[in-house]
C-alpha cells in the first residue's frame, strides 16, 4: 500500500541522535544541547531559513526535557487561540514541576497584539516560549518579548549535511530502503536544495516517484525532473531584503556583474519590476546625483518604459540602467547635503527671518514695508548674476553641500569659486 505521508515527515527525527546539523548549537557542548541535558529551558527563538529544523528542534527539547508542548501556528491562529492554550497551561501546571512549552511557528507573522497576549504569560513563566521565524526578529518581534527571548541562529545545511540526509533517508525510510535507488551525482540535488533538508527530500520523492523500477539520481536526471531551478527568493521574507541590498551595495560600488546578477535572482523569484525600477531611480540621484545627472533620466526612463511594457520585456530596460548605473562615476554630495541641511533646521531653535529682499510683495502694505524691494535679478546682469545675499542672519557663510570628487563637480566647484570668490570657502 502507498504511503501517502510525505519524506520529508516520516524521516522527521525523533531523538537527538538523529538530528542533523546545527552543530554550533546541537553539537556537543553546544547551547541547546547543554540547556537540554539540564532540563533548564528559558524561552528563545530560533532565526533561520526554511527546512533547517528549527519545528523538529522544538519538538525535541520538549521529549528530551519531558516537557507538555502546546503548538501553534501563526498563520492560522489568532489571539482568541493564544488565550485558549494559555488557560489549558495555567490548567495543567501543577506545584512546581517546570512549565510547558509553547511553540509558536512563523511567530514574526503575529501582529503587535498578538504578540502582547504572549507577553504576560511568558513573563509570569505560565509557558516557556519557543518561537521560530525566517524573518530577522530585530523587526518582526515587539521589543519587550524579544528582551525575554535568547535569540538562536540556524544556518542552511552545507554539502556535508545535506549528504547526510540523503544517506539517512536511503538507508533508514522503510520505502525508499524497498527501492533499488543508485546515487552517481549529488551536486545537481544539493544545488537545487540551497541548504533546505526538506527541499532536498522533496527533490528525492520527486525523482524516486517519476521511476517505477530502478532509480539512478545524477546530475542530468534531477535537471530534467525538476525542470528549472527552485528559485531561493521569497519576496516577502527576509531574503528578499538582503537580495535587494546586495544588488543595491553592488550598483554603489560599480561592479554591474554583480549589480546583474542580483537583478536575475530578483526576476527569477518573481519580485515586482517597478519595485527594482524605483530602486534605481533613487540609486540614480543618491549615490550618483551631480556626478552624471543623466543617470535619474535613464532610471526614470526605466520606470516609465517597465510601466508600459511590463514584463518579460522589461528584464532588458531594467538590466541596461542597472549596467549604466553601476558603470557611472558615483557622488553622494546631494545626499549629504540634503540631510546637513535637515539636520541643521531640525536643531535649529533660531526662527531665522526670511531675509527681506528675498519676501514675496503680494499686497501694497508689504510692497510699502519693503518687501522684495532690493531683491537683484539675476537675468538683468551680465553672466546672470549678481551677488546678493540668499541667507538668513547667522548663516550667510554657512555650507551644505560639497562638492564630490568626479570631473562633473569639478567644473560644478570651479564655477561657483568664479561666482562667490571666498564666500563659501
Amino acid at each position: 500500500m502507498q504511503n501517502n505521508v510525505p519524506l520529508a515527515e516520516r524521516l522527521r527525527p525523533q531523538s537527538l541522535d538523529e538530528y542533523i546539523g546545527q552543530s554550533h548549537l546541537m553539537g556537543e557542548g553546544g547551547v541547546i544541547r547543554r540547556m537540554i541535558e539540564s532540563g533548564n529551558v528559558p524561552s528563545f527563538i530560533l532565526w533561520g531559513p526554511p527546512g533547517v529544523g528549527k519545528t523538529t528542534l522544538a519538538q525535541l527539547v520538549a521529549s528530551a526535557t519531558g516537557r507538555r508542548l502546546f503548538t501553534l501556528s501563526a498563520i492560522s491562529s489568532g489571539v482568541k487561540d493564544v488565550r485558549e492554550v494559555l488557560e489549558r497551561a495555567k490548567s495543567e501546571k501543577f506545584f512546581n514541576t517546570p512549565s510547558p512549552l509553547l511553540f509558536i511557528d512563523e511567530i514574526h507573522r503575529f501582529n503587535k497584539s498578538q504578540q502582547d497576549s504572549l507577553l504576560s504569560a511568558v513573563e509570569r513563566g505560565v509557558v516557556t516560549l519557543i518561537g521560530a521565524t525566517t524573518e530577522n526578529p530585530s523587526f518582526e518581534v515587539i521589543s519587550p518579548l524579544l528582551s525575554r527571548c535568547q535569540v538562536y541562529v540556524l544556518e542552511p545545511m552545507g554539502a556535508d549535511d545535506l549528504m547526510k540526509v540523503l544517506n539517512r533517508a536511503l538507508t533508514c525510510d522503510s520505502i525508499l530502503k524497498e527501492r533499488n535507488v543508485v546515487v552517481e551525482q549529488t551536486d545537481a540535488m544539493f544545488r537545487f536544495s540551497g541548504g533546505d533538508a526538506r527541499k532536498l527530500l522533496n527533490i528525492l520523492d520527486m525523482v524516486c516517484g517519476s521511476t517505477p523500477n530502478e532509480v539512478r539520481i545524477n546530475n542530468e536526471i534531477v535537471t530534467e525532473i525538476l525542470q528549472q531551478n527552485i528559485a531561493l527568493y521569497d519576496k516577502n521574507s527576509e531574503q528578499h531584503y538582503d537580495v535587494i541590498s546586495a544588488f543595491i551595495k553592488s550598483v554603489r560600488g560599480s561592479d554591474p556583474n554583480a549589480a546583474i546578477y542580483y537583478l536575475a535572482r530578483m526576476l527569477a523569484g518573481g519580485e515586482d519590476p517597478k519595485f527594482i525600477a524605483r530602486r534605481l531611480v533613487i540609486l540614480a540621484s543618491e549615490d550618483i546625483g551631480l556626478a552624471n545627472p543623466n543617470a535619474m533620466l535613464i532610471a526614470n526612463a526605466c520606470f516609465d518604459t517597465i510601466t508600459k511594457i511590463g514584463m518579460p520585456e522589461g528584464r532588458i530596460p531594467l538590466a541596461e540602467a542597472t549596467i549604466y548605473l553601476a558603470a557611472s562615476a558615483k557622488s553622494n554630495s546631494a545626499y549629504n547635503a540634503i540631510n546637513a541641511a535637515l539636520d541643521f533646521v531640525h536643531n535649529d531653535t533660531n526662527n531665522r527671518p526670511i531675509p527681506l529682499h528675498l519676501r514675496n510683495a503680494p499686497t501694497k502694505l508689504m510692497g510699502e514695508l519693503g518687501y522684495g524691494r532690493e531683491y537683484k535679478y539675476a537675468h538683468d546682469y551680465r553672466g546672470n548674476f549678481i551677488e546678493q545675499e540668499f541667507m538668513p542672519n547667522g548663516l550667510e557663510k554657512h555650507r551644505f553641500w560639497t562638492p564630490g570628487n568626479n570631473p562633473r563637480e569639478a567644473e560644478i566647484d570651479k564655477r561657483m569659486c568664479e561666482l562667490w570668490k571666498d564666500k563659501y570657502k
